[in-house]
Formats: C-alpha cells, sequence, structure tokens
C-alpha cells in the first residue's frame, strides 16, 4: 500500500527492524554509498545495500524515520509522536555496513565528489538523492504563514497544539463563536485532505459527546476548499462520490471548483469574493521540491523542480549519481514512455530498491535495467468505518471492509514491533469506547501560532 496516499505495496517494501545476526563490515577500499534522506525512498535503498559489499552512510538532520500516512492522527490527537516515529539507528544498527549521520545536507561539491554537510563533508563513490519534498504554495499570499502543512512529526504536534487550543478557546468564551475560532478549513481534496478532513469531524464529535466541552457542534464547521470539481481525482468517479457523501453525512462541508485566493490570520478568501472566517487552515494542496537538496545540485529539473532522471534513474552527466522518490522525475518505464510517476510513496519505494539494485549491478559489471513502476492500486481512508480501495482491476472495496483493510495494511507496515502493538491498542481503544486521545497541549507559546514555515523538506530540512 502506497504508505502516503493509500497505494497498495508488496511485502518487502519497509526495513526490518532486527536481524538474527550482525552483517559482516565491509572491507579496505569498499565501495562508498551515500544516500540523502530517511523517507520510504532513502530507506529502501539502505535496506537494499544492507549487508551487502559496499559502504553506505545515510544522512539526515532527523535520526528517525516518520510514518507520513499517519500524521493526521498524530495532529488530530489519536496517536502519539513517538507512534508514528522509528529510529534510524534501531533500523540498521546490526547492519555493519551501514552508518548513520545526523546532519543537514547543504549541496554536493561534484569536482570533489563530496555531499556538503552543515558540520563536514562526506565522500561518494555513489549518490542517493531521496531529499524528499515540500509543501506547494503556489504564490498564494499568506499561504506559507497561515496555515499548517503535515510533512513532518514537528508539523503534527504544532497542529494538534492549535487545534486543542482552539477547542479551549471556544469553550471558555461561547460568544466568539462567529469570529472563526470552531471553523477548521482544509486546502486540498486529495487523500490527505480527506483524511484530515474526516478526523477533524470525530475530533469535534468525540469532544462534546465525551470530554465536556460546552460549544455548540453544530456551530463547529470542517470546509474542505480544492480548485477541481471532485474529489480524490486519481480514484474512479464513484470512490469520489462515496467519499463526498460520507464527509457530507459527517458534517464536513465541500467547496469544490473554487481556489483559494489569499490567507491571512482570520480568514481564507476564495477566488469568486467569498471570505471564510478562520483561525485553522490546514494545507494539504500539493507539494514541490524547490527549496530542498534538488533543487542545490545544479543539475536538469523538470516540473515542480523535480530532478530530471534517465530511464535507470541515474542523474544526466551524473551515471553515479540517482535520484528517487519526490525529489525525481521518475520515468513510468518503457509500458508507459514519456510517463512521470506520480509522487508517492509506492514510488519511493521501488526507486530506491531500483538505484540500490543498479549501483550492485554496476559494481559486478553487469549493465543496470530501466526503472518499471508497478501500481498496486489505491486506498484512503474517510474516518471509522469508511474508506476506499481501488485495485488495478478497476475493483473497488468501500465502507467498513475498506476501513478494516486500510487499518491492517497500515499496521502491517509499520516500523516496529512497539508501534504496531501501540497502534492498535490505541484506534481499538478508541473505536470501541470513543474515548479521546492524547489531548496534551505541548507548546508553551500559544503567540506563535500558526509559526512562519520556512518551507523545509521533510527529509533534508532544506
Amino acid at each position: 500500500m502506497d504508505l502516503v496516499t493509500g497505494r497498495l505495496t508488496d511485502s518487502e517494501t519497509l526495513p526490518r527492524t532486527v536481524d538474527p545476526a550482525p552483517s559482516p563490515p565491509p572491507g579496505p577500499g569498499a565501495h562508498r554509498v551515500v544516500v540523502v534522506g530517511t523517507g520510504f525512498g532513502g530507506l529502501a535503498a539502505v535496506r537494499a545495500l544492507a549487508g551487502r559489499p559496499v559502504q553506505v552512510t545515510v544522512v539526515d538532520q532527523r535520526n528517525f524515520h516518520t510514518f507520513q500516512p499517519l500524521l493526521y492522527e498524530v495532529a488530530t490527537a489519536g496517536l502519539d509522536p513517538g507512534d508514528v516515529a522509528y529510529p534510524v539507528r534501531a533500523i540498521f544498527g546490526r547492519d555493519r555496513n551501514v552508518t548513520f549521520r545526523n546532519a543537514t545536507v547543504s549541496g554536493v561539491d561534484w569536482t570533489t565528489r563530496e555531499v556538503v554537510l552543515d558540520d563536514g563533508r562526506l565522500p561518494f563513490d555513489s549518490l542517493i538523492v531521496a531529499s524528499g519534498a515540500t509543501a506547494a504554495y503556489f504564490g498564494i499570499p499568506g499561504a506559507r504563514q497561515w496555515t499548517f502543512p503535515l510533512y513532518t512529526v514537528a508539523d503534527a504536534r504544532v497542529l494538534r497544539d492549535h487545534l486543542l487550543r482552539r477547542l479551549e478557546a471556544a469553550d471558555a468564551h461561547p460568544e466568539h463563536r462567529d469570529d472563526g475560532t470552531l471553523t477548521f478549513v482544509v486546502v486540498g481534496g486529495g487523500p490527505t485532505g480527506v483524511e484530515v478532513s474526516g478526523a477533524l469531524a470525530e475530533l469535534l464529535d468525540v469532544s462534546v459527546l465525551h470530554d465536556g466541552y460546552r460549544f455548540d457542534r453544530n456551530a463547529a464547521r470542517v470546509i474542505v476548499v480544492d480548485g477541481l470539481d471532485r474529489l480524490l481525482t486519481p480514484f474512479r468517479a464513484s470512490g469520489a462520490t462515496y467519499a463526498a457523501n460520507t464527509l457530507a453525512q459527517r458534517s464536513v462541508e465541500l467547496v469544490l471548483g473554487r481556489r483559494v485566493r489569499s490567507i491571512d490570520e482570520t480568514s481564507v478568501e476564495l477566488d469568486d469574493g467569498t471570505r471564510i472566517a478562520t483561525r485553522t487552515v490546514v494545507w494539504a494542496g500539493g507539494v514541490t521540491v524547490e527549496g530542498t537538496l534538488a533543487s542545490a545540485l545544479g543539475t536538469p529539473t523538470g516540473e515542480g523542480g523535480r530532478l530530471t532522471v534517465g530511464a535507470d534513474l541515474t542523474v544526466p552527466g551524473h551515471d553515479s549519481v540517482y535520484a528517487i522518490g519526490d525529489a525525481a522525475a521518475v520515468p513510468w518505464g518503457p509500458e508507459r514512455p514519456g510517463t512521470v510517476c506520480p509522487q508517492l510513496a509506492q514510488v519511493a519505494i521501488q526507486s530506491g530498491r531500483h538505484a540500490a539494485q543498479s549501483i550492485l549491478e554496476r559494481l559486478e559489471g553487469r549493465p543496470s535495467q530501466p526503472f518499471r513502476y508497478h501500481d498496486k492500486g489505491i486506498m484512503a481512508t474517510i474516518g471509522r468505518r469508511a474508506a476506499i480501495a481501488e485495485l488495478p482491476n478497476g475493483r473497488m472495496i468501500r465502507g467498513t471492509l475498506g476501513w478494516l483493510a486500510w487499518l491492517a495494511l497500515h499496521l502491517v507496515y509499520l516500523i516496529g514491533f512497539r508501534n504496531r502493538v501501540t497502534v492498535l491498542v490505541n484506534w481499538s481503544w478508541r473505536y470501541l469506547s470513543w474515548a479521546s486521545g492524547p489531548r496534551i497541549i505541548i507548546g508553551d507559546d500559544p503567540a506563535r501560532e500558526p509559526p512562519t514555515r520556512a518551507g523545509r523538506s521533510p527529509e533534508t530540512g532544506r
């Protein structure tokens, strides 16, 4: 399953956490591979290289992998941050040929063949750029300053604090019901926007029914805004209709075919002049690699700044440098010439494995093969007992069965046994009792809500 937007994967996508025995260290003069980024693509590449006769160094400004598909559960107080994060060293600690460097990458010195870090340099023989993507704001005034993206654990924690403070404010000052305190706008009608809006509606329901908040639930609004005239455009029309109807049944308002013109501290203005009073705008409107490492390499780029790569994922002019996942315009494969893969976790995982395999093939004197993307299907959840899964053959599973399938697959691909058990217990308890999740406000400075966003990459921090 795609672990960002719900695409189904096989059982070999994510790295193991424990090996029965440590792999041997590489010999003197081993081929040096640097992998930038610990997202799904970077970890897939490292897993394919673990235990092989190469020396691998994986670099990231964070020392943990983030399970991004469940960040919305953290943001809406369903899970704790530790449930969706796992230390990189714990994943590869027993692989003697893999080391981790906690640093920020600022560029690449092509002359010396070194990755430039904030605290030094790393020489490489082969380089895999898996630097991810960040929120794309499309030049909309105020979007960067006054919205909440959802790409990192820090993003999720900040949004959770903000949401809980809005609920507290509504409870303490019911006279402010019309100032936007209880209006939550989600920009983007893709899988992330649908998941966040469904979870927000449930958060409001549980807050009134079980947590003793005294605001009028009917006065609280969750609004999804998208410039297209339907939700979930990768899905068939029947799936999009099911999602729209389910959200409407849960009191989520849909404003489709309308684009955001501007955003400020207290409102969102649409392109038809409509102004929505709100203090909370969740940004799920798209991604870009501009401002990340990919945009600092000085190599050819395509739409959205994605690195241009060859059929085998090498960067033009650098046959030992590979770009994968969101950072690259990954070609679909010989079956669909000229088609570029979407920026999905499944693409990152498959391209990461391919880049690693290409490095090993070259070391063995064999030519690398062109990348081929294998589409596994699409999945998205709308809330409790509501999800849709569209298989490659066109068959669709939805409702409770779809939700159970979504739940099971997410648990399977969570990194770390402890995380799986914790998430399963939390989800099961919430489902059976409607009990609240970890509703703890951690931030100490409400004046910083929402903080100005610097457009950082979720994997490199650039």
